[in-house]
């Protein structure tokens, strides 16, 4: 994502009804199987990406050992904002079509910033971060308009995670009334204490997870995401992936929160008369009517 502010362009129009998800896209698939003709030999992460004042490294992610130019990229430092290295935005070697290098504006606020805006990554540079992290094809396996689909889910997951983000910091709005996304990383094999009780229980684990860090002005709030398969589009949303959002249990406020809404969810499901003042969150990320 980038440190120019930009003007917000118009978000990409979602995807069909009923419409499934490209082979191969790795924000779908599950952590447990992979078909064969995309294999990950590292942790899948959604690669969003922050552009630097610093030129991009030219060379391409999977440039051989003793290239001057890959060793000067990997020389240069991972920026602590996303866990990323910089842009990349040059064609992979024996890259079977050419992608677009235009950038989507979030709605995200970007923490340490006045009114900028996090800018999601290029097809092009998703296409070079899922090489860089292990991510194979078959020959004829992806095509360019798979990519196109790839970046909507993935620009549509952050949206919706951030509403949902929104919902748990309503209950500070008296304290705060701006918060902004300050950073944040992927841990997609390490599992929070959440999802494994809840496979414990029988259900699936999430094929990735991120952790975002929120300034509410001032105050640095670490929030948990889990994406799980979605099963295929919902006929209303084209939704492919549920995110289950919330605060980390770090802080007696963040266990106040999580139980406050708890409560409310309870009283709500079993109709004892109970409205909560703000919005609650979904109870897996979902929209609620």
């Amino acid at each position: 994502m980038g440190n120019g502010a930009s003007a917000p362009e118009a978000p990409a129009p979602p995807m069909a009804a009923g419409q499934k998800p490209p082979t191969g896209c790795p924000m779908h698939e599950s952590s447990q199987q992979k078909p064969a003709h995309a294999i990950s030999t590292s942790a899948t992460e959604c690669p969003m990406h922050e552009s630097q004042r610093q030129p991009a490294s030219d060379c391409p992610s999977t440039a051989g050992a003793g290239c001057p130019m890959h060793e000067s990229q990997q020389n240069q430092p991972i920026n602590p904002l996303n866990n990323e290295m910089p842009p990349n935005q040059l064609p992979s070697p024996d890259q079977p079509f050419a992608l677009p290098v235009d950038r989507e504006v979030s709605t995200i606020p970007k923490g340490g910033t006045g009114d900028e805006k996090w800018v999601y990554p290029s097809q092009q540079m998703f296409w070079n971060a899922m090489l860089r992290k292990g991510w194979k094809w078959e020959p004829d396996a992806i095509e360019q308009k798979d990519m196109d689909a790839i970046i909507k889910i993935h620009n549509r997951n952050n949206e919706d995670a951030w509403l949902e983000v929104l919902k748990w910091e309503s209950l500070h709005a008296h304290e705060c009334g701006n918060p902004k996304l300050l950073r944040f990383g992927g841990k997609a094999k390490k599992f929070s204490p959440r999802a494994r009780l809840r496979s414990w229980m029988g259900y699936e684990l999430p094929f990735d997870r991120h952790d975002w860090i929120i300034d509410r002005c001032g105050r640095e709030v670490r929030y948990v995401i889990d994406y799980y398969d979605g099963g295929g589009a919902d006929d209303d949303s084209a939704t492919f992936v549920r995110l289950d959002v919330r605060p980390a249990f770090d802080s007696f406020g963040a266990i106040f929160d999580r139980a406050r809404v708890a409560t409310w969810r309870w009283r709500a499901e079993f109709g004892i008369g109970f409205s909560a003042p703000v919005p609650a969150p979904a109870a897996d990320g979902t929209k609620e009517e």
